[in-house]
């Protein structure tokens, strides 16, 4: 069996190569993931690649990104060695929209397979179109934000928790008790102990 980093090597060039929906014509670069696979024991899938990210090819690292980071840091979650970060497309939709169903489609394989080599301990779903992607519901995230949900990937079952999705949280300031910063961070610790 190959180690991680050669599978994941591999998915790369292929993502890199693909053109099985249109946003391949208008990106800069497939955004394929950022975090440390051979360490990492939490995968949090996004939605999609801002502007920053398909300028530079790593997830999160905008505005979004950087908050995100702060949360980490208070969760001590290191997103170099606990994550692997990837979304639930790897190419920037037009001005950011939320990705198509057939976007999302179009990508599914890539996205499956990152998770089944990495194996990880828990997911989280950050955003509802991540959310979406994974649990059939109409239930709005802001009600089963922090719940553990039972997924299945490739024939294995995993641990999955919605979250908040970083850029909901650049408009929601307030760290008052069960204000959206503070669910987050509840939400992020739990994660943290499930892997510990």
């Amino acid at each position: 069996m190959k180690n991680k980093k050669d599978l994941l090597q591999k998915l790369r060039l292929e993502c890199e190569q693909c053109k099985n929906c249109e946003l391949c014509f208008t990106r800069n670069n497939v955004v394929f993931a950022d975090g440390n696979p051979q360490s990492a024991s939490i995968i949090l899938i996004g939605e999609a690649p801002g502007e920053n990210e398909d300028l530079q090819g790593i997830p999160f690292i905008g505005r979004a990104g950087k908050l995100l980071n702060e949360f980490l840091s208070q969760a001590e979650i290191s997103r170099e060695d606990d994550l692997y970060i990837i979304n639930t497309v790897k190419c920037r939709p037009p001005k950011n929209r939320v990705p198509l169903d057939k976007e999302k489609d179009s990508c599914r394989d890539f996205l499956l397979s990152q998770v089944e080599i990495i194996n990880p301990k828990v997911i989280l779903l950050c955003g509802a179109t991540a959310l979406k992607s994974f649990i059939k519901t109409k239930i709005p995230i802001s009600k089963i934000r922090g719940d553990i949900f039972e997924i299945e990937i490739k024939d294995k079952k995993y641990s999955a928790i919605p979250i908040f999705h970083p850029s909901y949280l650049l408009r929601n300031h307030s760290v008052e008790p069960n204000s959206p910063r503070d669910l987050m961070l509840k939400d992020l610790k739990k994660a943290k102990e499930m892997i510990n």
